[in-house]
Formats: C-alpha cells, sequence, structure tokens
C-alpha cells in the first residue's frame, strides 16, 4: 500500500522494491546531511512486519534461525538469519522482543512469505505467527524524540501504521538518503546485495546476525565449516565510482577485472560527500588493489569482508 507521506509535498515516489515509499522530497543531498546530522525521518513503510507470539516463541526461533534468542531479554534489539539446508541466505529478520511477542521487519513483499514458513515449522510448539504489515510501518528517525509506542531495533523504529500521520518534529528524508548513508556504512542488503547463492560470511553478517557457538540450526553446517576450515567464495566490496561518468550500474551489472566478470553490482548511490558509491558481490581471490569496472564504470574497491574471512583456524594453526 501507498504511504499517507506519498502526499507530502516534494515526494516523488520510489522505484522497484521499494515502491509505495518516497524515493526523495526534492533535495536528496541536504535530506542526507539532515539524516546523518540533524532531526529526519525516513519513511520505510514498505518493508513488512511479522509478529511472533506465544510462550515458546524464543525458543522456537533460536532453533530455527543463526542468532541465539532463547534468552533474549524484552527490548534487546538483534538480527538473524534463516538459511536454507546449504546455509545461503533466505531472510534477513531485524528483530526485538516486547515481553509478549517478537517482533521482525524485513523486505518488501517478504513478510507473507516468512509468516507462511514460520507458521509451517510450529509443530506442537505454543507459537502464534501473524503477518502486521497492515497494520504496523518501519521508519528511521534520528535527532527526534520517538513515541512510546515504538519498538526499538537495530535498524529502524516499528511503529502502528497510524503514526505516520502523525507531526514527527524532523525534516522528511527518502530511500535515496537512506540508501547512501546504507551503502556508505558498508551494510548490506537481502536481495540487493545478495543473491540465491549468498552466505553469511561473504557479506559480513557473521559478526551482528550469527551466534558461532549456539546448537543446531538449518545451514550451521555450512556455517561452522566456511568459519573453521575454508573461506567463502566470494566477498563483499564497497565501490568508489568514477564520478565523471553520468550514470550509477544498475543493480545486478557486472563487475570485471582484467576483462572478465568477476561478480556483481548490488546497491549504488551518490553521496554528499562520497560521490557515487556502490556495494558488490565478487569473488574472493581478487586482488584488495585490482581496479574494477562495475557495470562499465571503473571502480576502486575497499576492503569490507577480508579475503581471509573465514579462516581463522588456519591462520591460528600456522601461527603455533
Amino acid at each position: 500500500m501507498d504511504s499517507p507521506l506519498l502526499s507530502t509535498p516534494g515526494a516523488v515516489p520510489a522505484d522497484s522494491p521499494d515502491e509505495g515509499v518516497a524515493a526523495h522530497y526534492g533535495e536528496p543531498f541536504a535530506e542526507q546531511r539532515a539524516l546523518e546530522s540533524g532531526a529526519a525521518i525516513v519513511d520505510r513503510s514498505n518493508r513488512g512486519v511479522v509478529r511472533i507470539a506465544g510462550a515458546d516463541r524464543l525458543r522456537f526461533l533460536h532453533s530455527l534461525t543463526s542468532q541465539h534468542l532463547e534468552a533474549l531479554p524484552p527490548h534487546t534489539p538483534t538480527e538473524a538469519l534463516l538459511l536454507s539446508p546449504h546455509g545461503h541466505v533466505e531472510h534477513h529478520l531485524v528483530l526485538v522482543d516486547d515481553g509478549e511477542a517478537v517482533w521482525a521487519h524485513v523486505e518488501p513483499g517478504a513478510a507473507a512469505e516468512l509468516a507462511r514458513f514460520l507458521d509451517s515449522m510450529r509443530f506442537m510448539m505454543r507459537v502464534e505467527v501473524t503477518d502486521e504489515s497492515d497494520a504496523y510501518a518501519v521508519v528511521t528517525l534520528t535527532g527526534a524524540e520517538p513515541p512510546a509506542d515504538a519498538l526499538v531495533t537495530t535498524d529502524g523504529l516499528i511503529v502502528p501504521r497510524k503514526e505516520l500521520e502523525r507531526d514527527w518534529q524532523a525534516r522528511p528524508a527518502g530511500l535515496w538518503a537512506y540508501e547512501a548513508l546504507r551503502i556508505a556504512a558498508h551494510r548490506p542488503r537481502f536481495g540487493l546485495d545478495t543473491d540465491h547463492r549468498t552466505i553469511p560470511h561473504e557479506v559480513g553478517w557473521i559478526d551482528v546476525a550469527v551466534h558461532l557457538d549456539k546448537g543446531c540450526y538449518r545451514g550451521q553446517e555450512t556455517v561452522a565449516r566456511v568459519h573453521n576450515l575454508g573461506r567463502p567464495p566470494r566477498r563483499l566490496v564497497f565501490l568508489h565510482l568514477d564520478g565523471s561518468v553520468d550514470r550509477l550500474p544498475a543493480h545486478g551489472e557486472p563487475i570485471e577485472a582484467g576483462g572478465r566478470t568477476v561478480g556483481f553490482v548490488g546497491s549504488a548511490a551518490r553521496h554528499y560527500e562520497l560521490g557515487p558509491i556502490a556495494l558488490g558481490l565478487i569473488k574472493r581471490n581478487i586482488p584488495v588493489d585490482e581496479p574494477l569496472l562495475a557495470g562499465g564504470v571503473a571502480a576502486a574497491q575497499e576492503v569490507v569482508v577480508p579475503p581471509d574471512t573465514g579462516a581463522n583456524a588456519k591462520i591460528d594453526l600456522r601461527r603455533r
């Protein structure tokens, strides 16, 4: 559904996958500055919201996801992954427990699928899963007081959808501003900076969404094997793009090194200080100083995920 904030003067609708919210309100760079150092509100109400209630909710999610959730204290935000049996990322959940239920927000269009999957895995557990995307919304707020009924996560607030029309005492900033700052912070976005083969080590989610000492969960074997014995096949890089080119590489365009394709472009944006930037997923063994072409645009890479990620066991062994 379209957000009521799209009626704000100057609002320009965003394209896929972010239909329904504003890309910008007429001044993308000023909106970035306000979001970084002032009072600004980003409408991200196109994201899905799922509620998992019931006495067994934490034990249930602990058994399915990559995160240690069994004893998660109320109002402690965290992130988790749902993996395939082969360890590929299927969902990235940003979640918090309010003492009665776990609330998770996910990529646009993903809530219904996630709710169906979780519901199918309940068996005899005391768990109730509901898609709350019609009633609740996600916003990012900086420099202003959040409403009392907001749930604070690691990446934004979950609020009743009716709150979108309140006076936030903050400047509206569009998705372009939010995405530019996200890319500059080297934070990957599921479905844009990942593909169907992505494993957690490749994009740096080991540090924020995976607990390496917890018990069994789907896909754990891949996580443990890569972390202890080997390196992931690819790694996330931050790209400084040639500013003399008047276009940004599109999502999915090839990244080339030495005339051969070595990866793909994920997210790209124009940053108010850094200029054109992007995230990309490339082969692990590409030298960190190798010049790249991202969708035909010259790019210098900055390491996000080091080439030796996941080789800690081997490094320790050599040092002994």
